[in-house]
């Protein structure tokens, strides 16, 4: 992808802007390389705008990079500051769709002590003394061929986050390449931002987006 498309483009306005961020896409640049979304909303914003010299572009929260979904990005300090307090005090809802192997109960709430392995990428379920708390509710939404689509209300965001906990428990997320055993090979993992839910940074309003799942295995069976 060398530009991002507009359809990508959910709000914008003076001091934030709200993207769907595609599937495969980092959200900032890593060893791969690989053209990363900062860049490509930097690169729309400059063009829209025709904006001299480097474009400022704040990062609130991220996304693993299989992964794609909803995202909000600060165009300017005051709006950063300020989105990010909201995220370290638990104000952004943060609402996920999954699609996990086997049933999960009507309802559940997760929680475990997480550790990130920096080196490799990869977070484990740990003794409290050693990681940090993660939390999660989930409502079943459908579960068809042994599969469970779920509801995630996000509260804490931590590295790996739903993919661990659901997979520490059995329910391995359908096309995660990391933390499924039997991965389905050519499938992008069933992780999905549908809802993003905040304070706008100066218009004291609440902001509530939600875009559709995406057409694609496995999520459109059901």
């Amino acid at each position: 992808m060398e530009k991002l498309q507009e359809n990508n483009i959910i709000y914008d306005d003076n001091h934030i802007i709200v993207v769907n961020k595609p599937v495969n896409i980092p959200v900032q640049e890593d060893s791969s390389k690989d053209i990363d979304l900062l860049t490509l909303i930097k690169n729309y914003l400059k063009v829209k705008y025709n904006k001299p010299g480097n474009v400022y572009l704040g990062l609130i929260h991220r996304l693993d990079r299989p992964v794609g979904g909803i995202m909000v990005f600060a165009k300017t300090s005051k709006a950063a500051s300020r989105l990010s307090e909201e995220v370290r005090t638990n104000k952004i809802n943060k609402t996920y769709y999954a699609v996990v192997h086997g049933k999960v109960n009507n309802k559940g709430h997760l929680e475990d002590y997480l550790y990130k392995d920096n080196k490799t990428n990869t977070s484990y379920v740990v003794d409290k003394t050693k990681g940090k708390l993660a939390i999660l509710d989930y409502e079943l939404i459908n579960y068809k061929d042994n599969l469970s689509l779920v509801k995630i209300n996000l509260i804490t965001g931590r590295s790996h986050q739903i993919r661990v906990q659901f997979s520490s428990r059995g329910y391995p997320l359908v096309g995660d390449q990391r933390y499924n055993k039997n991965p389905i090979k050519n499938v992008s993992i069933a992780l999905f931002a549908k809802k993003l839910e905040f304070i706008h940074p100066t218009k004291k309003e609440h902001l509530s987006f939600e875009i559709n799942l995406p057409d694609r295995y496995p999520f459109n069976i059901f």
